[in-house]
C-alpha cells in the first residue's frame, strides 16, 4: 500500500504517526485481495484556526473504486480515529457489494418445523 500523509498547521506528528500505523495495519488486513502496488492511501491533517477543530481527510484509491472519509475532532487523535473508522466501514461495504452478498442473503426467515404433540 502506498501511503502519503501531509500536515497543515498541525503539531505533534509523532503521537499521530503511531496511531496511523496501527490503523493502516488494520486496513491492510481488509485489503489483502488487492495488489499492494495498486492501493493508495492519501491523508491530510489540518487545523481550523477559527474554531480550533482538527480534521483528517482520507482518500483510498482501489482498482475497483475510490473511497473518501473525513474525521473532525477536538484533537488530532480523535479526528484520526473517526476517519479511519469511517473508512473501514466503507471498505467492508464496498467489498460486500463486489461479492454481491445482497444476492445471497435470504429474503425471508426460515420457518421452524412444527412439533407434533
Amino acid at each position: 500500500m502506498k501511503l502519503s500523509i501531509s500536515y497543515k498547521h498541525v503539531d505533534a506528528h509523532e503521537a499521530v504517526e503511531k496511531q496511523n500505523e496501527r490503523h493502516v495495519v488494520k486496513l491492510s488486513k481488509l485489503l489483502k485481495s488487492y495488489e499492494p502496488d495498486l492501493v493508495q492511501l492519501h491523508g491530510v491533517f489540518s487545523k481550523n484556526p477559527h474554531n480550533q477543530e482538527h480534521s483528517f481527510s482520507l482518500n483510498l484509491s482501489l482498482p475497483t473504486g475510490t473511497l473518501h472519509a473525513t474525521g473532525i475532532g477536538d484533537n488530532v487523535r480523535a479526528a484520526c480515529k473517526e476517519a479511519f473508522t469511517e473508512l473501514e466501514v466503507q471498505v467492508k461495504k464496498h467489498q460486500s457489494r463486489l461479492r454481491k452478498d445482497y444476492e445471497w442473503k435470504r429474503k425471508r426467515p426460515r420457518s421452524l418445523p412444527v412439533e407434533a404433540s
